[in-house]
């Protein structure tokens, strides 16, 4: 809890002795006040003396303070979270009890804001060593991540302790429906897979693997990326653009069989500079519901769910990762139509050639959705891809 914001609290004696009680419109109207904070800094002063009234209202303010979570931005949040660190910090150098049952009310209630709950469970567990034995064990579905990232973990250990190969499948198959965490699910089919047991990774992130593919688009000087390209109108399948080089554009059907999804434009198109490609996937959903379009990419990219543009970074060989990319939105009850653009620029260092994408569908928490993908009827391929002469 030596969080630098604390500190320099200290340095200006603004942490005083511990005040008796304040009334709950006093810490309500503190609070109110630190959530006002702008990230530019506006309302830094009054948010300042603020958080030091804070802290001398004690422990007995730690429940207000975990519930203004609720709509509290990363600036707001920040003063939160060393406001509680301080007042357990005080306390528990001034040997004063922090309200253990209050925090873990508050850790159980999962209509409570999750970084609020994380924080509760942080302090609950600084002065209660049994806690993480007693509660872990009913977090595994938890709707935080940080959460249930514990939970799994610990269950983890569990079953990586079990002898017994049926009871040992049945558990990772248990924590392979709660994990949440590439990390994590990667080590759980590693280990159902040395069981005997093969895990469709794909599926399991929710990894579109079947596209349509369509490229190469002129992207010279990068122009290609704000251009409005006919697959942008609308995608028809049947179509031939004038690509780059008046080379004529057809969609080509392309199943990857990579696990996490990746599609590898330079083998698939060829190693084109200066271009634009667009994947096109559609897929039904059995209800309408919210979700995340999580797409790792080492070039400029946009993402399209039914027309509507979701994400769009221009941003070129900075590296790729899974889920590095974010994009929100709602798929219809039935048919949805999803639309990538990548863009691959004109650099000519060889750490600047790769042109690849990968992306999934799951929810807020990184599980995949209840969904199918639909196999892309091109015009005039095999299902394999190749062109019918």
């Amino acid at each position: 809890m030596g969080n630098p914001l604390i500190r320099g609290f200290v340095a200006c004696g603004l942490l005083a002795a511990f005040a008796a009680s304040a009334p709950a419109a006093e810490t309500d109207a503190l609070l109110k006040t630190i959530k006002s904070v702008k990230r530019e800094g506006v309302g830094a002063a009054d948010a300042g003396k603020a958080w030091a009234e804070l802290v001398k209202q004690g422990p007995d303010a730690l429940p207000a303070i975990l519930a203004a979570y609720e709509g509290a931005d990363a600036t707001a949040a920040n003063y939160l979270r060393t406001a509680a660190e301080a007042i357990a910090q005080r306390g528990l150098n001034a040997s004063q009890t922090l309200p253990a049952e209050k925090l873990e009310a508050f850790v159980k209630d999962r209509k409570n804001p999750g970084k609020g709950r994380r924080l509760a469970y942080e302090l609950l567990v600084s002065v209660d060593a049994k806690a993480p034995a007693r509660l872990l064990p009913g977090m595994l579905d938890d709707s935080n991540g940080e959460l249930r990232r514990d939970a799994v973990a610990v269950s983890l250990k569990d079953a990586q302790a079990l002898t017994d190969k049926p009871a040992a499948t049945d558990a990772y198959r248990k924590l392979l429906n709660t994990a949440r965490d590439k990390d994590q699910v990667d080590l759980i089919a590693k280990k159902l897979k040395e069981l005997g047991v093969e895990v469709d990774l794909a599926a399991q992130y929710g990894f579109i693997q079947k596209w349509a593919l369509a490229a190469p688009f002129d992207s010279t000087e990068g122009k290609g990326y704000a251009r409005l390209y006919p697959p942008e109108v609308a995608v028809d399948l049947d179509a031939i653009y004038p690509g780059k080089k008046e080379e004529k554009v057809r969609w080509k059907a392309q199943t990857t069989t990579d696990p996490y999804g990746l599609v590898d434009l330079n083998k698939v198109i060829g190693k084109v500079k200066g271009a634009a490609a667009y994947a096109y996937a559609e897929i039904e959903s059995p209800e309408e519901r919210p979700v995340e379009m999580r797409a790792g990419c080492i070039n400029a990219l946009k993402i399209f769910l039914n027309g509507k543009q979701v994400f769009a970074r221009e941003e070129y060989h900075h590296g790729i990762d899974v889920d590095q990319h974010v994009g929100r939105g709602t798929l219809k009850k039935g048919r949805n139509e999803i639309l990538v653009k990548i863009c691959q620029n004109e650099q000519t260092e060889p750490w600047a050639q790769e042109w690849r994408f990968q992306l999934r569908i799951c929810d807020a928490l990184g599980g995949a959705v209840p969904m199918t993908v639909v196999e892309p009827k091109v015009k005039g391929e095999t299902p394999e891809g190749k062109v019918r002469k």
